[in-house]
């Protein structure tokens, strides 16, 4: 019955490492007992099995048991004598023998870690072989780091899902994720889904940032693009903090900025206190007093920074993996698209296309992970040109690949920033004019959600305190006068 691999060392054969027996019992009291799916399901998947015929078996009693039916020799029968999956090891006979083979719930739990840990050592030794094949086959103009990255790839595959890959799934079983999906947002309390902001319109228009998707935020220099993304990673890592979840923290990838400049902003925007006086020491003892107790306060935070400059897509890939396994992570940022480096070098490539690499490596990234990534994107200069300075799609930088492969791409425009470039002469008709205008934007932002391939676009405000590079939720003025 045993379909097995051989494999030669020192000139004797060996089979690959497995278990029918625990594969045998394990399905067995399944059989009996399908509550046991409960507690094993955690553990092992169909993947994970070494003959080909028990994966089949598991993957129909998966089915069976989500349909809320009840999976034993008796059900499953019909559907492998249609099949006709199991004629080569005595039919429908083999189900009675395997339920004769069934363990008790404490041994299933025991036989599904062997044969998960049988799974994993299959896995190491064909990535193993993969490894050593292309240190050695591989093109020359294949970098070493690129092979290390690879690895390092499949060993995060490995080690999160055994040697399995999503690969292809039916169309039932996509249906039942989606209602899966549906039934969460449906008993949150909140139409947040996702990761949230904490800026009340951009969750209602986004429902919070989910998995898998790649955010753009764009915008011109000196319009707050580095300051919403620090506050959106530190609003979620934040909440990580609170609700006990490492599932959720969040890698920041400051390109431009070092790691301590990055955390000045933090600390301006936590104590209200200006960054340039922090970094200054112009303070007072109750400042300095101020700024002590808010850093005690979010050292727990699981916000992690890399301010490598330069870094390549690929390593971004390998670090994010890395943090995955080891301590969680539930959201990657990135400042910005533009300073990042392709993950393949070629003096052929034109900027476009080494974007294009970057943005599809990092949407493929988004799904492995199943995180969002959020990229903050440079605007070209025609957007000086125009009267109207607010952004468009086709303002961005190589805008072609990052419009296709982003999920949602947003603009930040903040038109007190070009209205107090252009100020009249003092004592001018115009001035008042430009003086009342200026009263009234003040401290304003829109972000322009351009692109959302779930939901809609449209535009949103938010306040902004320069001061402290802090972003929050926009109040209007009749709002403010209610609360009088």
């Amino acid at each position: 019955m045993s379909s097995t691999i051989q494999l030669k060392s020192d000139d004797k054969l060996k089979e690959l490492p497995h278990n029918i027996e625990a594969e045998q019992g394990l399905i067995g009291a399944i059989l009996i007992n399908n509550d046991i799916i409960f507690d094993i399901l955690d553990i092992v998947n169909e993947t994970h099995f070494y003959e080909p015929i028990h994966k089949l078996i598991f993957s129909v009693i998966i089915k069976i048991s989500n349909k809320g039916q009840l999976a034993s020799p008796i059900t499953l029968k019909s559907y492998f004598e249609v099949e006709k999956s199991l004629e080569d090891i005595g039919g429908s006979s083999y189900l009675a023998r395997l339920a004769n083979s069934a363990v008790s719930l404490d041994y299933a739990k025991n036989y599904a870690q062997i044969i998960y840990d049988l799974s994993i050592r299959r896995g190491l030794y064909e990535l193993g072989g993969k490894v050593q094949y292309e240190a050695i086959e591989s093109d020359v103009n294949i970098g070493p780091n690129e092979l290390i990255e690879n690895a390092e790839r499949d060993l995060y595959q490995i080690s999160e899902k055994g040697i399995s890959n999503s690969g292809v799934q039916t169309f039932t079983t996509a249906v039942e994720e989606a209602v899966e999906l549906a039934k969460k947002a449906f008993e949150k309390d909140s139409s947040v889904v996702g990761l949230s902001s904490h800026f009340r319109d951009l969750d209602s228009k986004l429902g919070g940032f989910h998995p898998s998707d790649l955010i753009i935020i764009a915008g011109r220099p000196s319009m707050g693009k580095t300051s919403l993304a620090t506050n959106i990673a530190f609003n979620i890592a934040r909440d990580a903090h609170i609700n006990n979840d490492s599932n959720s923290s969040v890698l920041f990838f400051s390109l431009e900025m070092s790691s301590e400049q990055l955390a000045t902003r933090i600390l301006s925007e936590q104590a209200k206190i200006s960054s340039s006086d922090i970094r200054k020491g112009n303070l007072s003892e109750g400042d300095l007093d101020n700024l002590v107790s808010v850093s005690k306060d979010i050292l727990e935070i699981p916000l992690y920074i890399d301010d490598t400059p330069a870094i390549n897509v690929g390593s971004i890939s390998s670090r994010a993996r890395k943090l995955k396994r080891k301590n969680g992570l539930g959201a990657i940022v990135i400042d910005y698209l533009q300073l990042v480096r392709p993950s393949k070098s070629s003096k052929n490539e034109t900027r476009v296309l080494e974007i294009s690499d970057i943005t599809q490596s990092l949407k493929a990234l988004a799904k492995e992970l199943n995180i969002p990534i959020i990229a903050l994107s440079q605007l070209s200069r025609q957007v000086e040109q125009r009267e109207d300075k607010k952004p468009q799609l086709s303002d961005l930088r190589e805008s072609g690949s990052i419009e296709q492969d982003s999920d949602v791409v947003m603009f930040i425009f903040r038109e007190e920033y070009y209205l107090e470039k252009n100020e009249p002469a003092l004592g001018t008709s115009d001035y008042i004019e430009w003086q009342q205008k200026m009263e009234e934007i003040h401290g304003q932002a829109d972000l322009l959600i351009a692109k959302q391939r779930h939901g809609p676009t449209g535009n949103i405000k938010l306040s902004f305190e320069r001061k402290y590079t802090r972003f929050g939720n926009f109040v209007s003025k009749s709002e403010t006068d209610s609360y009088d």
